[in-house]
């Protein structure tokens, strides 16, 4: 793969940050899970996996609900291997009045489905101290 190509889905795996970076400032959990591919796997910290779009919507809703206002990435790294891409980086969770409240790494596995760059596989955990 040319090094242009290798850019333009690194650019479009960033504008697809930015879409799930908006739609966590929504709190539209619905619209999270539709980032996903239909066989999709979340794979949150201190819990198992949520497969499909229920399950990953219901773990946002969770999020939502549980006070987390915006999700913010950076990304460290994008390897592209055809339709697929592994994007590496970090995460902060804020709450009201941008209080950070986690902040950590993350591996997300996407896949090009019909011309549009979705989230596979979606792995973090905080790099915060456990608590206690």
């Amino acid at each position: 793969m040319s090094q242009s190509a290798a850019q333009q889905i690194r650019e479009a795996i960033e504008s697809a940050d930015e879409v799930f970076m908006e739609t966590s400032r929504k709190g539209d959990a619905a619209g999270l899970a539709a980032l996903y591919t239909e066989e999709g796997q979340l794979m949150p910290p201190n819990a198992g996996f949520q497969t499909g779009g229920q399950a990953i919507q219901a773990f946002w809703q969770a999020v939502v609900d549980a006070g987390i206002k915006e999700a913010r990435l950076e990304i460290r790294e994008v390897e592209v291997h055809g339709d697929t891409a592994i994007e590496v980086g970090e995460y902060t969770l804020h709450g009201e009045g941008g209080t950070e409240l986690d902040a950590g790494k993350y591996i997300v596995i996407w896949k090009r489905k019909d011309g549009r760059w979705k989230l596979h596989r979606d792995i973090f955990n905080s790099s915060l101290p456990a608590p206690g």
